[in-house]
């Protein structure tokens, strides 16, 4: 269940980099939305980090953690806001996605 719950919390990390990445677009009351939309995602994700890190090695669950984000933002940012997808950056996001599952599978809980 740890895990599952890391993964979410690896999502709302996602989430709250989106809404930064939206809010620096808008402006008036729709950055307002972003931003409150940012604070949401960012408070349910450490807390859920926070739980998880209860039962998980903390080295573990933050890299994991960290890592979800990280992949996770870079596809967001190739796909929402049009960065460019160029061979290195594909490289790597696999292999930062191939450490995070490499993780899991060492770990033993």
């Amino acid at each position: 269940m740890n895990w599952i719950l890391l993964l979410i919390a690896g999502l709302f990390e996602i989430g709250f980099t989106t809404c930064l990445g939206k809010a620096k677009e808008a402006q008036g009351t729709e950055a307002t939305f972003w931003y409150l939309g940012f604070f949401a995602c960012l408070t349910i994700s450490m807390s859920l980090v926070y739980k998880v890190t209860q039962t998980l090695p903390i080295g573990t669950a933050y890299a994991v953690w960290t890592g979800i984000g990280a992949a996770g933002t870079v596809l967001v940012g190739l796909l929402v806001f049009k960065e460019p997808a160029t061979f290195w950056r594909i490289f790597f996001l696999l292999t930062l996605i191939a450490s995070i599952i490499g993780l899991k599978m060492v770990s033993e809980h």
